[in-house]
């Protein structure tokens, strides 16, 4: 099988199921945002500390699974998914809880940075909170499994703690932001 087709060059792509939209549809763009996510979670995963690989591999899984959601035709129930469900959203917590036990009560908002793995995580946070907003704006016009909203809000909360882990383990204190007085 050939990598290139050229259906898209004229801008249009297929959903799972065969319509064509344009490639800058909300679908696209959120699903895209999903895979981009997805992809930085493979440079996390690489820059990362190895306690967490295996973990980062599988939410990497489900954020494949999400975006074969995303691409599905809407109303094409004869195509058979894998599905996200609550326990993927509570194995997320289930780690942030347990890395949470370890850090240092969060007194402040911190700002990003101080290690590569550090920085890596936020990036992965703020492409994360990106796809929850454009699934969430999709929300208004399509109807798709909440659970994925869910996923990716908790997702955010793991990357975040998972950013403080990391400045934890190689022992990177972290920066508060201090924000100047008014006036």
């Amino acid at each position: 099988m050939k990598i290139y087709t050229k259906k898209g060059d004229t801008g249009e792509t297929s959903l799972l199921g065969g319509s064509r939209v344009k490639k800058y549809d909300m679908r696209i763009e959120a699903y895209g945002t999903v895979d981009e996510l997805n992809s930085y979670l493979g440079l996390l995963r690489d820059f990362g500390n190895e306690n967490r690989k295996a973990e980062i591999k599988t939410i990497q899984d489900n954020l494949f699974t999400m975006g074969s959601h995303l691409a599905l035709e809407p109303g094409k129930t004869n195509i058979k998914l894998p599905q996200i469900n609550e326990s993927d959203v509570k194995a997320l917590e289930d780690s942030i809880d347990e890395m949470d036990a370890t850090l240092p009560p969060l007194k402040n908002f911190i700002l990003p940075g101080g290690h590569p793995s550090v920085s890596h995580a936020h990036v992965a946070r703020c492409i994360c909170r990106r796809a929850e907003r454009r699934c969430t704006e999709l929300n208004e016009h399509y109807t798709y499994d909440p659970i994925i909203v869910s996923y990716l809000n908790r997702l955010s909360d793991y990357l975040f703690t998972l950013a403080r882990m990391f400045a934890s383990e190689y022992g990177v204190e972290e920066t508060p932001w201090t924000p100047r007085s008014s006036g």
